[in-house]
């Protein structure tokens, strides 16, 4: 057999597998977080959220509402280096962003059934 028709045989069957695989994810809710950023975040963010008095001071201060703070964490950047990642109970994170040009870090407690915005800092 030549060349030719086995390149022709393997795209054949490869695009069959790509429309097959297509029609079985079509509508599924399927993600490729695999990295640490992104399941920290993906994990934080499908929690039911509570906010400190310290918080939501800031948030009114700063014109936030629980749909922004949602969306700066989960699309912000977990700094792991100051995190504790080490607690048994709860891990708590700083997430950092930014909303309307301005840097914030976002100091996020992680428990088992609920996430807990403890702070949210401008950074200088």
């Amino acid at each position: 057999m030549k060349f030719i028709h086995r390149v022709g045989y393997y795209l054949g069957g490869f695009s069959i597998g790509l429309i097959i695989l297509a029609f079985f994810l079509q509508g599924k809710k399927t993600s490729c977080d695999y990295g640490p950023n992104a399941r920290t975040t993906k994990n934080i963010a499908s929690k039911s959220k509570f906010y400190t008095e310290e918080a939501q001071t800031i948030m009114n201060r700063y014109q936030m509402d629980t749909l922004t703070v949602s969306n700066l964490i989960r699309f912000g950047t977990v700094d792991f280096a100051k995190s504790d990642t080490k607690s048994e109970k709860c891990k708590t994170y700083h997430i950092a962003n930014t909303f309307k040009e301005k840097e914030f870090e976002l100091l996020v407690k992680n428990c088992d059934s609920i996430a807990t915005i403890q702070s949210i800092n401008l950074k200088k």
